[in-house]
């Protein structure tokens, strides 16, 4: 069946679903592969369940005239995602980073929304699979889009590119994450600048943090929107204020500067913040607006929550670990004057042969400020030498048991780590 055919009962079954758990009534069932699962294996039971059809790439699965056989499945979804979105002929803005993408997506969705009917990415679904979706679900009522990539190794950025096709491009910022899959920094800025290059070569145009010589280095001769939070660099300008622990800041408008007092935690969220606000000082939306969407944000989903419990204040930032992001997270952690302090950390996994160096740093970081209550989870942290003081934990389970036992309480508590290590289950033991 051809991406035109598929179009044609995609316009009439406009509801796509990859899980077969999670049928709805009249939809198009795409049978995916992965390591350990073959969606073509419930291709009829999702017809059962109501799909209306089924679309499989092993032909023996291909059991009656609603369960369509194509070469390839996932290639199949991709293709029918750039169709659509060519129908719709949208802008589309697309956002990468190695921190602060998601943030920074939420916070431009909530200005945009301010004045368009947007879509954008739900959660963290800014892969090869997800990217798809995001443009599936887009409609003829849709203003505008805004997707999400993410990547962990070389060529998956200008993949989601071709698949998206994306007029606008931002870069949030590019660090030490996914080294394992990478190779090196270099390996990161060159796959990251691949939507550089990718709205570039369309005649699209970037949103660039000018205070970021990496990103102005990657840019090159990009056509660009600047903002920036060095007043030396030319852009929309923004000023931290404070962040005890929430975010004040200003942002300088066309007529003047507003004052955001926001419900983000860390000063490094500016960028975030101010990204959002050239955003939507571009797409015309009014700045008072503006400053409402950015101050009624909550963070949520482990990402920079603060959460208040019986005994401890927490800052809760369990989504994502890297050195870059832990280093800001600890720098800012340091200047927040709550005491006594501590930190519950989990090993930043996908590190490949760095992995030793990078958390021995962040252990000798923690040991030169010394807060009150050091607690490391993960294999990872296991290994390096570190203080007396400091309580290490292979495992998150025993961590827990160690909290449930000792009963820390009276803490202002930073609690962050890579998403597999699952930190957010010690918040109920504090």
């Amino acid at each position: 069946m051809t991406t035109e055919e598929l179009y044609q009962l995609f316009t009439s079954h406009p509801s796509i679903s990859t899980d077969s758990r999670n049928i709805k009534e009249g939809c198009i069932f795409f049978a995916l592969k992965g390591d350990n699962f073959n969606g073509n294996q419930f291709a009829a039971n999702s017809i059962e369940k109501g799909a209306a059809y089924a679309i499989v790439d092993e032909t023996k699965y291909a059991t009656n005239s609603r369960i369509i056989y194509v070469e390839n499945v996932l290639e199949s979804l991709q293709q029918l995602a750039r169709f659509h979105r060519q129908k719709l002929n949208l802008p589309i803005l697309a956002i990468t980073g190695t921190n602060g993408k998601t943030t920074t997506k939420e916070l431009t969705a909530a200005v945009l929304s301010k004045k368009f009917k947007i879509v954008f990415t739900q959660g963290n679904l800014n892969n090869h699979i997800g990217v798809p979706l995001t443009l599936l679900s887009m409609t003829a009522e849709t203003e505008l889009g805004i997707v999400e990539m993410g990547a962990n190794h070389p060529g998956e950025i200008a993949t989601l590119c071709e698949i998206t096709l994306p007029n606008f491009g931002l870069i949030t910022n590019v660090g030490k994450a996914h080294l394992e899959g990478f190779g090196s920094f270099d390996g990161v800025k060159k796959t990251k600048a691949e939507l550089y290059r990718f709205v570039e070569r369309t005649g699209g145009k970037i949103f660039i943090n000018q205070a970021n010589a990496h990103l102005k280095e990657m840019a090159g001769e990009t056509s660009n929107i600047p903002y920036t939070t060095d007043k030396n660099e030319p852009g929309f300008q923004g000023e931290l204020i404070e962040s005890n622990p929430f975010m004040v800041c200003k942002v300088k408008f066309p007529k003047g500067w507003l004052y955001l007092k926001t419900k983000l935690i860390g000063g490094y969220n500016l960028e975030n913040a101010l990204a959002a606000a050239t955003i939507g000082n571009f797409f015309g939306i009014d700045p008072l607006k503006i400053k409402e969407a950015l101050e009624s944000y909550v963070p949520a989903n482990n990402r920079s929550q603060f959460i208040e419990s019986n005994s401890n204040k927490l800052q809760l930032d369990a989504y994502n670990a890297n050195p870059s992001s832990m280093q800001v997270a600890l720098d800012t952690f340091q200047h927040i004057n709550n005491t006594p302090k501590g930190v519950i950390l989990g090993d930043m996994l996908e590190l490949g042969t760095t992995s030793a160096k990078e958390h021995q740093k962040v252990v000798d970081r923690l040991a030169s400020f010394g807060p009150d209550f050091v607690l490391l989870v993960g294999p990872e942290f296991a290994k390096c030498q570190m203080p007396d003081s400091f309580q290490s934990f292979r495992t998150t389970e025993e961590a827990k048991t160690y909290l449930e036992n000792t009963k820390p309480s009276g803490y202002y508590l930073l609690i962050k780590g890579s998403r597999g290590m699952k930190l957010e289950s010690l918040v109920e033991k504090l």
